[in-house]
Parts: C-alpha cells; sequence; structure tokens
C-alpha cells in the first residue's frame, strides 16, 4: 500500500478484485447483466404494483418500497464494481468515497427499519385482522414508510462522520467500495473507540429490529397454529416466507460483516462477502416476491390483457 502524510487531499485507491486476460471482460459482462436485471426486477415489481389495483394494499406497498430501495442500494455500489473490473485500481476522491459510504449504510439501515414495519405489517394481517385496515390506512403506511427513511439516514450519520474525520496514511482501499473496514485499516491512529462506536450503532439498529421481527413473528406463528384449517395455515405461512427469506439473506450477511468490529475481519474479505449482500440479495428479492407468488402472477396476466387490449384497440 502507499503510505501518504496524514494531511494528504489526494485521491483514495479502490483496488478491486484482481482479474486478468480473458476474465476481466467476463467479469465486466456477468456483473453488468446482473446489476441490469435488479434495476430491471424491482422496477417491473413497483410498475406492477401502480398498475394493478388488485395489489393496492399495505403488503405491496411496502415491497414497492424495498424495490425502489434497493434500485439505490444496488446503483450505489455496482458502478464503482463495474468501473474496478473494467479499468483495475481505480481512483476516487474523499467527498465521493465518503458520500458512498453514508448512502451505502444509510440504505441498509433503512432496508433494516423496511424489514421490521413488514413483519408488523404481516402482524397485524394475521393476527388482527378485523381491525387492520383502520390499524394500517394509506396515512399510516406513508408515515412508516418516511419513519425508516428517516431512520436510516439519521442513524447512518454517526458512523460515516467520524470515518471522514479520521486522519489516513494510506490511500489504497482494499475493496471495490468504500466501506468502513477496509477504510478503517488506513487510518494513521488507534480506531478501538471508533470501532466500539461503530459496533453500537450497527448493533442496536440490527439487532432491535431482528428482535422486533423475531417477537412478531412468533405472535404470528401462535396465531397461525390456532387456525382451524390446514388450508388457512398454509395460507398464512405463504404469505410470510418470502419476507422471511429476505430478512434470513439480509441479517445473514449483514452479521458475517459487521457483528464483529469493522477491522476484525482478514484483509480483502470484505469485498467477497459484499458481493453476497450488495449484489446478490437485491438481485435475488424480486424473485423470491415474484417466483412463487400466486398474486402477483394474476397480476401480471391481467396486466398483459390490458396492454394487449390497448395495443389492439390502437
Amino acid at each position: 500500500m502507499d503510505h501518504v502524510n496524514h494531511t494528504w487531499t489526494q485521491s483514495f485507491l479502490l483496488a478491486g478484485f484482481t482479474t486478468t486476460g480473458a476474465l476481466r471482460p467476463l467479469a465486466f459482462l456477468g456483473t453488468l447483466c446482473i446489476y441490469l436485471l435488479t434495476l430491471a426486477g424491482n422496477l417491473f415489481i413497483i410498475v406492477l404494483v401502480q398498475a394493478d389495483s388488485r395489489l393496492s394494499t399495505p403488503m405491496y406497498f411496502f415491497i414497492s418500497v424495498l424495490s425502489f430501495l434497493e434500485l439505490w442500494y444496488v446503483s450505489t455500489t455496482v458502478p464503482t464494481l463495474l468501473h474496478t473490473l473494467l479499468h483495475g485500481c481505480s481512483p476516487i476522491s474523499p467527498t465521493l468515497c465518503f458520500l458512498q459510504l453514508y448512502v451505502f449504510h444509510s440504505l441498509g439501515m433503512t432496508e433494516c427499519y423496511l424489514l421490521g414495519v413488514m413483519a408488523l405489517d404481516h402482524y397485524l394481517a394475521i393476527c388482527h385482522p378485523l381491525h387492520y385496515r383502520a390499524l394500517m390506512s394509506r396515512q399510516v403506511q406513508l408515515w412508516l414508510a418516511g419513519a425508516t427513511w428517516v431512520a436510516g439516514f439519521s442513524a447512518a450519520l454517526v458512523p460515516a462522520s467520524l470515518t471522514a474525520t479520521l486522519p489516513f496514511c494510506l490511500k489504497e482501499v482494499a475493496h471495490y467500495f468504500c466501506d468502513l473496514a477496509p477504510l478503517m485499516r488506513l487510518a494513521c491512529v488507534d480506531t478501538r473507540w471508533h470501532n466500539g462506536v461503530y459496533g453500537a450503532v450497527i448493533g442496536v439498529v440490527t439487532g432491535c429490529n431482528l428482535v422486533l421481527i423475531l417477537g412478531l413473528y412468533g405472535g404470528i406463528l401462535r396465531a397461525v397454529l390456532k387456525l382451524p384449517s390446514a388450508a388457512s395455515r398454509a395460507k398464512a405461512f405463504s404469505t410470510c416466507s418470502s419476507h422471511i427469506t429476505v430478512v434470513v439473506l439480509f441479517y445473514a450477511s449483514a452479521f458475517t460483516v459487521y457483528a464483529g468490529s469493522p477491522g476484525s475481519h482478514l484483509e480483502g474479505t470484505d469485498k467477497h462477502i459484499a458481493l453476497v449482500y450488495a449484489l446478490l440479495t437485491p438481485f435475488l428479492n424480486p424473485i423470491i416476491y415474484t417466483l412463487r407468488n400466486k398474486e402477483v402472477k394474476e397480476a401480471m396476466k391481467r396486466v398483459r390483457v390490458r396492454i394487449r387490449t390497448i395495443l389492439q384497440e390502437a
């Protein structure tokens, strides 16, 4: 790594992945395809929810909010990944680096809160069906969705601002985007205090939301087991299965990276793990929510028929 004075104002260097020869264009094209499919899948869910009136329910509203979030989440890191795959080690200004760090963690924490809200929606729908419409009115939906964004972007201010104020003696970031752990390794000072603050903020946000989700699903499980027929129990479990899958993917990857202190992993391992939660998870979410969802498949048929009718009339 290159050593520099800690008053330097030059760019950081994103190391990215080491690819040579024929692997470089293949890795670039493969990543680009996944990125475009991720954008298309999440845009498809947003448009479908808006186009079909039968999907105008709180559950699909929150799914569309999640898809909107995933569009920004994946677009925060994948462009720099593509650039490093194509050009190798790539410079990035400190301002853009810290902005990327802040936006990435803001969106991650927003998703954490949003998954908790979606679990609350499932809980109210299954455990309090008679009062569900009143409890989850359109105004409440908008308020909850807005609150997740405000909470996520507020919580991320702490780790991002503390990292931005560190003095740096090194400039080569062993990653394809600016994340906490690789940036911490470049600091000239002891970062144990910063590690404690980061761990507390990220731990409180993810831990509290995970406890909330587990508690709500505990209530859902008790309510479902009391249902009289096997068919109604199967339908209730089916409603929750997609959300549970997304929660497992999100928290498994998040805890793998952030459970310890930001500098506790071996250098270079973070970028490989990051491919799971920063690229693969946003790609899989639209598939998870549409593949086994009968309502979405029926909505697709209705929209297809409507489009065919409009084209025939034209």
